[in-house]
């Protein structure tokens, strides 16, 4: 456990001590985007700017990826928190086309200032009468100088943080903060860096990712039982697959949403192929709805007394009871509590994980140069 919101079961596999100084040494090196997790990093926008806005009810947040993709994992993930209502916009698709006559405060994200999508959708979703805060580099790119013709907020998005590894700078905590959460609490990395079993954990289980990949297991399976946390691991397959899909390396992310899944893919999980390794992901639900006990047939009288939440969670150790038998690799987190410091915490480790596997595989995890040929070849047809 390296939280007391979060049991963590890592690995059960061969630990190399020699690859645990190098990780450790990497985590100690000055690094920007690391210093970006920290506390005393200063986003670039101030209270005044959210009291302006603190009595709006609508927003629709316009992105691609990590410009959206952890905004709306916090908002799945913390909803019970928020009266605000959050739209996401992050994709091409003429059929979401809003004909509603609310008002909305939009929130524009890009990086660059210059996404071929985020730009179409702002062309058609966002409205004259509408207000709009745009986060993006401060360059002359295109939404920059859209943002200056429309008056609207701009607030810098550094240019050193990379889309998906923004979550805990102003990309994800401004629009956090729009929603009424405390964005000091998603900022647990100086404790977190300070604790021995955090620490052990993060190296431990990377350690033993590096493994799995040595030995041809590529594929990472993430296990959901968790709908709220669909998003954040959409956001974490973004993460590992555009930081360390490169150079004919890599680790390919499925996230398999649970228990669903057990009547489709869970067949090839236990008795396919064995280049797999798991992520077992569960987060207790204080409020679940019960069984009615007076239409349970006495056939199923196990299932008296229960609730949704207790049988979810009895599918997920039968999980691991089985890939325990079956000797199949997997790690485990178990979540009892829902709040911003539980989910800044796996923020973070997801994050660090991800800098030391590649760091670890000599790639560069922040870079995505494979994808520019797609946005090159793209204008170039247009």
């Amino acid at each position: 456990m390296f939280l007391k919101e979060i049991d963590f079961k890592e690995f059960n596999l061969k630990k190399n001590s020699s690859l645990k100084k190098k990780l450790n040494k990497i985590l100690n090196k000055k690094n920007p985007v690391i210093e970006s997790l920290r506390k005393n990093y200063k986003n670039s926008y101030d209270k005044k700017l959210l009291s302006k806005y603190k009595k709006i009810i609508n927003f629709r947040v316009i992105g691609m990826g990590g410009s959206i993709l952890g905004t709306q994992a916090i908002y799945d993930f913390l909803g019970h928190k928020t009266k605000k209502k959050f739209e996401f916009i992050n994709n091409l698709d003429s059929s979401l086309k809003n004909k509603t006559k609310k008002k909305y405060l939009n929130l524009i994200v890009s990086k660059s200032g210059n996404t071929i999508e985020t730009i179409a959708n702002v062309n058609l979703y966002v409205k004259k009468n509408e207000q709009n805060i745009f986060i993006t580099e401060n360059k002359k790119s295109y939404l920059f100088l859209l943002a200056n013709k429309l008056k609207s907020e701009i607030v810098h998005h550094n240019n050193y943080i990379g889309g998906r590894y923004s979550v805990l700078s102003e990309v994800g905590m401004l629009p956090a903060e729009l929603m009424g959460l405390n964005a000091n609490n998603f900022k647990n990395y100086n404790n977190l860096i300070k604790n021995k079993y955090f620490l052990n954990n993060l190296v431990s289980n990377v350690c033993s990712t590096l493994y799995l990949v040595k030995k041809k297991k590529f594929n990472s399976i993430i296990i959901n039982y968790d709908e709220k946390s669909n998003n954040l691991f959409n956001w974490y397959q973004q993460l590992i697959a555009e930081s360390l899909g490169k150079k004919s390396k890599g680790i390919l992310p499925i996230v398999s949403s649970m228990p669903k899944d057990n009547h489709s893919v869970m067949q090839l999980f236990l008795d396919g192929f064995k280049n797999n390794f798991f992520t077992l992901f569960y987060v207790r639900e204080n409020k679940s709805f019960k069984i009615n006990n007076q239409k349970i047939l006495s056939s199923h009288s196990y299932l008296k007394n229960k609730n949704l939440d207790k049988i979810i969670y009895a599918q997920k150790k039968a999980t691991e009871n089985v890939f325990k038998k079956q000797n199949i690799p997997f790690r485990s987190f178990e979540v009892r509590k829902r709040d911003e410091k539980t989910l800044g915490s796996l923020f973070t480790f997801f994050m660090l994980e991800t800098i030391l596997l590649g760091k670890a595989l000599n790639l560069n995890p922040y870079d995505q140069p494979a994808v520019e040929l797609i946005k090159k070849e793209t204008k170039k047809l247009l």
